[in-house]
Order: structure tokens, then sequence, then C-alpha cells
């Protein structure tokens, strides 16, 4: 059963038991009160009977106790045709001296000699009641005992209350009938709430089964601050993560499919060049200085093949290996890149700088090494001979110089947690008067085999892996970096690195 039908159900239930209950207590406290009106009316008039009964006898009582006793009851008779009810009269043997005929009647469905004896069991000026039911209905038979000279006598009384039973019944049937129509009322009522309480949640069914079917933009349009509103906005909040975990998926996947066909496009033209000149070794006779060249195309591929696979590795690793946090000391970092990038530039005529703030870092200093080293390498391949290239590292911090603060100010970086803007940074600006980069090739230079300069790129030995490398290092170590260059005039590549250790 659906959740509306289920609602339904249980308010139906609760109004008709609520109806039922409520018609139940005020038709009994109805027929309750009619049933004691009827007790203290026949109280009274027995109470009557009694005291004309005394009184009577009490004046015939000096002619003796047969006429005192006949005196008594003919006053009786006098108002028993006025109240309607039966008035009888037994002494204690139980032989009736009035009302013969209705004593008669009356034992029919009254056990008088029963109350005779639950009236002597009871105190001295008790009245005893009993309803029983009769040929002509409900009877309510009193009886009391009064003292006639030295002898008691018994007065029984009874009255048809058929009728407040007749006016229960009438009540009851006239009851059913407005709970009937009370019921079909609340049944279209109930039915009309349930369905307007259930709306939410089947409008999110809905929108569950449209996104299943793949329309992916669907979202549940619930906003009430209840418990549906905040199912509703769970159920957003989950669809939209779902849905960007899908995307990054997708993008994972195209990342991948495009890594494989890029590292197969890769491999293919050095092979193609090894097999070539192996073949033309194997098969041709060839001078010494063809076999020279052919012998160093082959080598050169070679080796080409060699960094290739040396920094694929480097990348895989990378991603699976454990990350160990040390402090490291800026200054060693920089003394070892100039160490390193020194006798290359000279070589080449550049004109290098490397100058590195003292201050505290936190990561690993080999990994660090790799990312600064790579994108020297890059700035030494792109500037050439005879080029400048320099690479700066300060704390960044108010009383900086404006040129390099301007670079790092907080503003101009998007922070990706909160609080991310009160950390203690350090950075690193590198800049070369090189080829420079075209803007729109500045957001792919990080995807595995991306090379601005394909041609250039593989004939210094470049396999397209390099910037991979650096973003992934940098996401390592919790830092980020942010490029600009402008073609014919060069690059400048900006670095943040945070000074706090990692918690």
């Amino acid at each position: 059963m659906k959740f509306t039908g289920k609602l339904f159900l249980w308010i139906m239930v609760l109004v008709t038991a609520a109806f039922i209950a409520f018609g139940m207590w005020m038709l009994d406290s109805s027929f309750n009160r009619m049933l004691e009106q009827e007790r203290h009316q026949a109280s009274q008039e027995i109470r009557m009977f009694q005291y004309f009964l005394e009184v009577g006898y009490r004046s015939g009582e000096e002619y003796g106790e047969v006429y005192a006793l006949q005196k008594a009851i003919d006053s009786i008779s006098i108002n028993v045709d006025r109240t309607g009810s039966d008035c009888i009269v037994l002494d204690g043997e139980g032989v009736c001296y009035a009302g013969q005929q209705e004593l008669e009647q009356l034992k029919l469905i009254v056990d008088v000699d029963r109350m005779m004896e639950i009236r002597n069991e009871s105190s001295e000026n008790s009245y005893i009641w009993q309803i029983c039911k009769g040929e002509e209905g409900h009877e309510l038979a009193s009886m009391c005992i009064s003292m006639l000279g030295n002898t008691p006598y018994y007065l029984l009384v009874s009255r048809n209350i058929q009728e407040i039973y007749d006016t229960r019944a009438d009540t009851v049937r006239q009851y059913q009938i407005m709970l009937l129509v009370l019921l079909a009322v609340a049944a279209v009522c109930a039915w009309v709430l349930a369905r307007y309480l259930t709306r939410p949640i089947r409008r999110l069914g809905w929108v569950t089964k449209r996104i299943a079917a793949g329309d992916l933009t669907r979202r549940s349009d619930y906003r009430q601050p209840d418990e549906v509103g905040e199912l509703a906005a769970s159920f957003n909040l989950m669809a939209d993560r779902l849905v960007e975990q899908m995307r990054e998926k997708e993008r994972e996947a195209k990342r991948q499919e495009d890594f494989t066909a890029a590292f197969a496009h890769e491999l293919k033209t050095p092979l193609t060049s090894i097999i070539g000149y192996a073949q033309m070794l194997d098969t041709m006779e060839l001078n010494q200085e063809d076999h020279r060249t052919a012998s160093h195309y082959i080598f050169t591929q070679g080796k080409r093949l060699e960094q290739l696979s040396h920094k694929l590795l480097e990348l895989v690793s990378m991603e699976k290996q454990d990350f160990s946090v040390k402090p490291i000391k800026a200054t060693a970092v920089g003394e070892n890149l100039w160490t390193t990038m020194r006798p290359i530039w000279e070589s080449r005529q550049i004109q290098g700088s490397i100058r590195m703030e003292q201050a505290t870092l936190w990561g690993d200093i080999e990994l660090l090494l790799s990312l600064l080293y790579n994108l020297l390498d890059n700035a030494t391949k792109a500037v050439g001979e005879k080029g400048q290239i320099s690479l700066e590292g300060r704390r960044v911090r108010d009383n900086m110089p404006a040129s390099f603060l301007a670079d790092f100010q907080d503003s101009l970086w998007e922070s990706g947690q909160e609080g991310e803007s009160r950390k203690k940074w350090y950075g690193i600006r590198i800049c070369d008067n090189g080829r420079g980069i075209p803007q729109e090739e500045i957001d792919r230079i990080t995807e595995p085999f991306y090379m601005v300069d394909k041609s250039r790129s593989r004939k210094e030995g470049g396999a397209g892996l390099g910037m991979s490398l650096c973003q992934r290092i940098l996401q390592l170590h919790r830092g980020n970096w942010k490029m600009r260059s402008t073609l014919g005039e060069g690059t400048q590549i900006l670095i943040r690195l945070p000074m706090d250790p990692p918690q």
C-alpha cells in the first residue's frame, strides 16, 4: 500500500474510533441521566405511597388493625391511578393485601421473594430497586418496608420505563445515520489531506525517477521549513554530489582515455624511428657516416623512450606512495637548485638567479626539488641562450617588497577552504623572458603528454609529463599556483606553499 493510502487509512481509523468513542460516551451519559431521573421519580413515588400508607393506618388504628390496614390501602389506591404506577402491599409472609393482579404479573419478571430478602438485609430506612424486562418492556421495581403497628409490611412499587429505552434506541439509530454521513465527509477530507501532505513526497519520487532516467538537472522545488523540506534539501544536496561525482568520474575516464591515446601516440614516433633505422642497418649496406647517423637516431629515440618511462613511473608511483611530511629549510632548497642549475645556465650563457629567504616549509624535500627543477628546466628551454631566469622565495607578509606582495595578496587567490586566507604562506616567483605561452594553452599544460610546441619539446627531450608531476606535487604539499604568460615576452609562475604544519 502506498503512503497516501496508509495515511488515509490511519486518519479514517482514528476519526472513526474518535466518533464511536464520543458517541458511546454521549449516548451512555444521556441514558444514565434519564435512568437516574426515573429512579429519582420512583423514589419520590414510593416515599409518597409509604407516607399515605402510614398516615392512613394511624388514622384508623383506633378502630382495629384490620380496619386501619384497609383504610391505609384505600388511601394509596386513590393516588395509584393518578401516578400510573402499580402499588403492591405484602406482609412478612408474602401475603398480598393490595395489587394482587399486578403482583402476579410482576412475579413473571421479578423475583419478589429475593427482593424481600435483600430488603431485610438492608438498613432500616433504605430503598431497593431492580430493573427487569417483561412483555410490556422494562420495569423499574422499588421496595421499602413500613411498620404498621407491630407488623412489618412491604411496599412494592412498579413503573414502566420502556420509554427511555425506546428513546435510547432512536438516538442510536439517528447517531448511526449521522456517523455514516460524518465518516463520508471525513473520508473526502482525509483523502484530500493525505494527497496534500504526500504531494511533496510524490513530487520527490517523480524527480528521483527523472534523475534515474538520465535527466540529471531535476531537483526538488519544495522549500518549506518542515521535515519533508529537510528531506528535499538533503535529497538535492545528495543529487548534486552524486552528479558531481559522476561528472568527475566521466572526466577521469576521459583523462585516462586521453592519457592512453597520448601515451600510444608518444610511443609511436620514437618506435617508428627506431624500427626504421634498425631496418636500414639490418638490410642495407651503409657507409660509415650513414651508419653513425642511424645509430645516433636509434640512441636518441631510445633515450627519449627511457625518459618517458621514467617520468611515467614517477607520476604513477607518486599516486601510490605514502607521503611523509618533514620540516624543510627553504635556504637548503635554494642552494641545491643553484648547484644543479648553475652549470646548465653557464653553458647556455643564461643570466640566472635563485634567492630563497629563510623559512621552514613542510613536506618532502626531494619532491619539492623535483617541482622547482621541472619549472626551471622548462624556463631554461623556453629562453634559449642568453636569456634571463629568476627564482625568488619569500615569506608572505605586509612588510615585503610591494611588487612581490601584490602578486601574493590573498584577494588575488581563490580560497579553497574556510580560513585559508589566514594561513602563513611562503611565496615563490619564477620569471623568464622566453617565448611565452598562448593564453588559451595555459589551462591545458598540466594535462599528461600535452606540449605547447611539440616539435621543439621532442627535440629537447621533453615527454609532456613535467607539469602534471608539478601539479601533483603541489597538491601533496597543500599548495597552489598561478601562471601568467605573454607570447614573445616571457612567463611568470607564482607558487604558494603553507608554512603551517599539517594537522
